[in-house]
This record gives structure tokens, C-alpha cells and sequence, in this order.
């Protein structure tokens, strides 16, 4: 069974920029999404990638700011934030899905276990 590894997490001021990795255990041409979910709130979609297409999607919260990219080499998805802001506070966890479009939770079937991005004033 595939598994995934979420790493880059941390502390970082408002507009800074973190890079978010998660490395996939077995590539099987999956969709790669990125969640997020903030203290008493619903986990929500951030983005997503097809691995084999490289077809891209992104929430309009994080349009402009995030970028999401693969390494086939490497068999890592990253999830490049810039202009943070206090909002993006979240514990933030990639997943797999053998569906596209996939920006609903429910299609995706394995989960990391998540990496904290903390945004300070």
C-alpha cells in the first residue's frame, strides 16, 4: 500500500514562504492532493496534481500564492507557499487519489499524517 510523508512544516511571519514536501512510497499514478485543516474547522482541499498528466489544481484561497510540483526522480510532491498569511495556519497533509478532478476529501483513500505551518504576525 502506497504511503505518504509530509515534512516542511513550521514558524514563519506573515508573507514569508515555507516549502511543503510529501514523499510517496510507490508511484501508481496517482492524483497527489494537498488539505489543510485549522483548529475547529473542516479539513479543505489546497491543491492537487496528476502525476502522469501533470495537470494542476488549486483552491481560490491559494491561487497566486501556492505552487504545486512533482519529482518523478524523486517520487515527491512539493507544495511551494509564498506571501503567507495568518489564515494559512493549518495543519496541512497530502493524500492520494486514483480519481481526477479530486478536490473532495472523500476521493482520496491514504493520508500522511501532516506537517504543522504556524503564521505569525
Amino acid at each position: 500500500q502506497v504511503q505518504l510523508e509530509e515534512s516542511g512544516g513550521g514558524l514563519v511571519q506573515a508573507g514569508g514562504s515555507l516549502r511543503l514536501s510529501c514523499v510517496v512510497s510507490a508511484f501508481r499514478g496517482y492524483t497527489v492532493g494537498w488539505f489543510r485543516q485549522a483548529p475547529g474547522k473542516e479539513r479543505e482541499f489546497v491543491s492537487a496534481i496528476r502525476w502522469t498528466s501533470g495537470r494542476l489544481e488549486y483552491a481560490d484561497s491559494v491561487k497566486g500564492r501556492f505552487t504545486v510540483s512533482r519529482d518523478n526522480a524523486r517520487n515527491t510532491v512539493y507544495l511551494e507557499t509564498t506571501n503567507l498569511k495568518i489564515e494559512d495556519t493549518a495543519v496541512y497533509y497530502c493524500a492520494t487519489s486514483p480519481l481526477w478532478p479530486a478536490t473532495e476529501k472523500s476521493r482520496y483513500y491514504v493520508w500522511g499524517q501532516g506537517t504543522q505551518v504556524t503564521v505569525s504576525s
